[in-house]
């Protein structure tokens, strides 16, 4: 493995710690659907991705893992993927699955895309469903522009509008029949998973930025939310924003827990499968922009 990054010690940013002690256990436990079920929205924009043998790319967001993998196979052993996020306990598995799979052409730190220092090193960046969390984009933006080449790519997915998903709007209604909204002091992972539904927005983020050509494409498809109707009420108990309502009513949402869950348990029930697994609309933004040649 081509050891290129290093680790800068760092105090952990309000959101960062969120994730790491509490949210880290959650999304491993219901890593089946983030991972696996959500996989629809990486699957399509990648198909049409062309990736150079031998380039360099940074995965920004990168969870688990798996897409950093699929492109450290794509640009091949004279290639270099590096795989970043602020979770140290997905990178564990990242690192695991990429050795189970042969891959010696990835590597996986754990940082803060917003802080880290990048030199410009990299023909491309990708990133499913991280860039929605940057506590402030336009300076996440600006460090991916440093870190990539002159004339080179970034590709980033985002969820539309709340209205668009309804496997995340659904639980929310329902559980907001029987709880408060989150109050402003609430606990967050950052912006939030719709922050960036708005394109024209997030086109001007870009531009100040300093990328241009810049598009955006609409992805609509299916989504697994569920193993079967009680695993599908679990995750959205747990997290998206039912769980951020559900975590922090405390202890008045645990004393409706039983109710609760049977609402949302009916309130799903119809997009139960033949195999019993929960499958559910979806819709997704994919970006793409280029940093320009003469930067």
């Amino acid at each position: 493995m081509q050891q290129q990054a290093h680790a800068i010690a760092q105090e952990p940013t309000e959101y960062v710690a969120f994730w790491n002690d509490t949210l880290a256990d959650k999304f491993d436990r219901f890593q089946h659907i983030l991972m696996n079920g959500l996989s629809y929205h990486s699957r399509i924009p990648l198909e049409n991705l062309h990736v150079e043998p031998g380039s360099r790319i940074v995965d920004v967001g990168c969870g688990w893992g798996d897409t950093a993998i699929q492109l450290a196979q794509r640009t091949g052993p004279q290639g270099y993927v590096l795989g970043l996020d602020c979770v140290d306990q997905f990178l564990d598995k990242a690192r695991a699955d990429a050795t189970a799979s042969g891959v010696d052409n990835v590597e996986f730190l754990a940082a803060d895309v917003e802080r880290h220092p990048f030199e410009p090193d990299f023909d491309l960046c990708f990133s499913r469903f991280g860039m929605m969390f940057f506590e402030n984009p336009v300076n996440a933006m600006r460090n991916v522009h440093r870190a990539l080449r002159p004339g080179s790519s970034l590709m980033f997915i985002v969820w539309r509008e709340i209205a668009d998903n309804p496997w995340l709007g659904l639980g929310k209604e329902v559980v907001l029949r029987f709880l408060p909204p989150p109050g402003e002091d609430a606990r967050t992972c950052g912006p939030g998973p719709f922050s960036m539904s708005n394109p024209e927005q997030v086109s001007k983020q870009l531009e100040i930025a300093g990328f241009e050509a810049i598009d955006w494409q609409r992805n609509d498809g299916p989504v697994t939310v569920g193993d079967s109707v009680q695993d599908a009420v679990n995750f959205q108990l747990a997290l998206g924003p039912a769980g951020e309502v559900f975590r922090e009513a405390g202890e008045i949402a645990e004393r409706q827990r039983h109710e609760i869950a049977g609402a949302l348990g009916e309130a799903l029930a119809p997009y139960q499968q033949a195999d019993g697994t929960i499958v559910m609309p979806s819709s997704s933004w994919t970006f793409t922009a280029r940093k320009p040649s003469h930067a």
